[in-house]
């Protein structure tokens, strides 16, 4: 077995296996994925008798956290071709890519699961579950609107008003801007759809897919951590803050740390280095996550596996301001 990242120029390799695993996905769609998000994803590969065998991509997004601009990767196309699973490629996959991206200092990564309990055991946590919002014809708007096809060139108008609308409502977002838009337009056209513009007053109030088939379902979006310590300092607080807890990552061996966090509401987190001896518990990787990005509260995270916690802890804990409300609704 052989895990590497592959060259630009070795991308299309991975083609026949993503067409084997997703097979509901179109050709079309097929077509724009290894055109288009391949110019700059990073593809990891593992090779066996001669061919690849499984594989996961990292595509790259600039996320808005807490109004910081923060590269981030969104895990997609993880598969492993039928005979060759059961081996631990995917657990090897994801504990490289982890790996690359600490020492890039991204404080975390998200994916979309085809099943949560396929990643619970790598340290992903479920924290948010996309809203499934389309386009159904002009007659189901407010009276006041307009729609029109949004058409290359739209891009950098629908970017702008996106970005003003999240900015005020969203702690955690993908970025808004005419490249994300422009390919965004050109993603929904692959598969036979289209993103339609809202407007009232001449001014845009919406953006929703028109897409041929809809989904009730609300797909899971799961975070984890990666680099710890970035992921902290990008946290606000309401209160004068002092805490000191143990961080337990059995991946990314450089998060096993005791962190002294300090701050108030006006100069958010500082962080130093703790002593073990001055701990006040242990929070898992799991844990962390749930606690930071607000799915569970600190009274609720003692019943966690693996953490432990004082009174004390718990009261200096509330005083973190979770990242929530979030918006993360890419699909790939």
């Amino acid at each position: 077995m052989q895990i590497r990242k592959i060259s630009d120029a070795e991308k299309g390799k991975t083609r026949k296996l993503y067409e084997e695993i997703f097979s509901e996905d179109s050709v079309s769609f097929v077509d724009y994925y290894y055109t288009e998000k391949t110019k700059d994803n990073t593809i990891y590969v593992v090779e066996e008798d001669g061919a690849v065998r499984a594989m996961l991509h990292l595509n790259p997004y600039t996320l808005m956290v807490n109004g910081k601009e923060e590269p981030s990767h969104y895990i997609v196309a993880v598969a492993t071709e039928k005979e060759y699973r059961k081996r631990g490629y995917m657990a090897a996959l994801i504990r490289t890519a982890l790996g690359d991206m600490y020492q890039a200092g991204e404080p975390f990564t998200f994916l979309m699961p085809a099943a949560e309990e396929i990643y619970l055991p790598h340290g992903f946590s479920t924290v948010y579950e996309q809203e499934q919002r389309c386009f159904e014809g002009e007659g189901n708007l407010p009276e006041e609107w307009s729609a029109k096809r949004a058409a290359p060139g739209d891009g950098a108008r629908i970017g702008a008003a996106a970005e003003k609308s999240l900015r005020g409502r969203a702690k955690v977002y993908a970025k808004r801007d005419e490249a994300y838009y422009e390919r965004l337009i050109r993603e929904y056209e692959s598969d036979g759809g289209c993103l339609m513009i809202c407007e009232k007053d001449g001014q845009i109030v919406d953006c929703l897919p028109a897409v041929p088939q809809t989904s009730k379902d609300r797909p899971k979006i799961m975070v984890r951590p990666v680099n710890v310590r970035r992921l902290l300092l990008l946290l606000e607080l309401n209160y004068l803050t002092a805490v000191c807890f143990r961080v337990t990552d059995p991946l990314i061996p450089e998060n096993n740390q005791v962190f002294m966090l300090t701050g108030t509401e006006f100069s958010g987190v500082m962080l130093m280095e703790g002593k073990p001896e001055n701990s006040e518990g242990t929070l898992t990787v799991e844990a962390l996550t749930k606690l930071v990005f607000g799915s569970v509260s600190p009274d609720e995270i003692e019943s966690e596996p693996g953490v432990t916690v004082t009174e004390r802890m718990k009261e200096e804990l509330r005083k973190i301001v979770p990242l929530s409300p979030i918006y993360l609704n890419e699909v790939v």
